[in-house]
């Protein structure tokens, strides 16, 4: 198989998003006087979007349907703010060579979308991304296949000659479910384990490693 496309997964993957992530959420948390939660306890509630997360930060026996709404609607606007985040080592060298051997480049993340447009156009460098899809109010979150397929329709590729790359489960069942190559990298906030029993096909240590699936040509 000839890849000629790459989709990548943001938080964990282009960009180590965890302290920003974190400041957000316990920010939304002590504006509505519920307690934080630690940084690295994080790292496995990340990946499904804002209001999972904050199902998941509340304590539990706070975690009603308004309370779920009112906090992730507040963090999804706190995490416009990038102080901390910065793309892993390697990222935008691997970008620039893609885009230097036509590769199309997407990005689709259950980061609410005008954070991750923010994001992508303030971190990297301009039309390195052919397009970038994150979660709005209409669209079925990873591991949904649905923004995956609607991402390659606009940039006119299909799933079997695309790579989908990202640090989590959710990842590897969305490269699964939307029939992309799922592979996983291990820079970002799963384990190595997570993503073996995920079904990644192959886990990368470095950016530059994807070159063994894809080729320079």
């Amino acid at each position: 198989m000839r890849y000629r496309c790459v989709i990548f997964d943001c938080d964990g993957t282009l960009v180590d998003t965890l302290e920003d992530i974190a400041a957000a959420m316990n920010t939304a948390l002590a504006e509505y006087n519920f307690p934080p939660v630690a940084i690295e306890n994080y790292r496995e509630m990340v990946g499904w979007g804002v209001y999972r997360l904050a199902a998941l930060a509340l304590p539990e026996k706070e975690r009603t349907e308004q309370n779920i709404k009112t906090l992730g609607n507040r963090a999804a606007l706190l995490m416009e703010k990038q102080e901390k985040s910065r793309p892993y080592p390697g990222i935008p060298e691997l970008l620039a060579e893609l885009k230097a051997k036509k590769f199309v480049v997407g990005v689709v993340s259950n980061k609410p979308d005008a954070a991750l447009r923010r994001m992508t156009s303030s971190l990297f460098s301009p039309f390195v991304f052919d397009a970038v899809c994150g979660l709005g109010p209409d669209m079925a979150p990873k591991p949904d296949p649905s923004a995956v397929w609607e991402l390659l329709a606009d940039i006119n590729r299909v799933p079997g000659e695309t790579v989908f790359m990202g640090d989590s489960e959710i990842d590897i069942e969305t490269a699964r479910n939307a029939g992309c190559y799922p592979l996983g990298v291990s820079w970002g906030f799963r384990s190595r384990s997570v993503l073996e029993k995920a079904g990644a096909a192959r886990i990368i240590d470095t950016p530059q490693e994807i070159w063994e699936i894809i080729g320079r040509k």
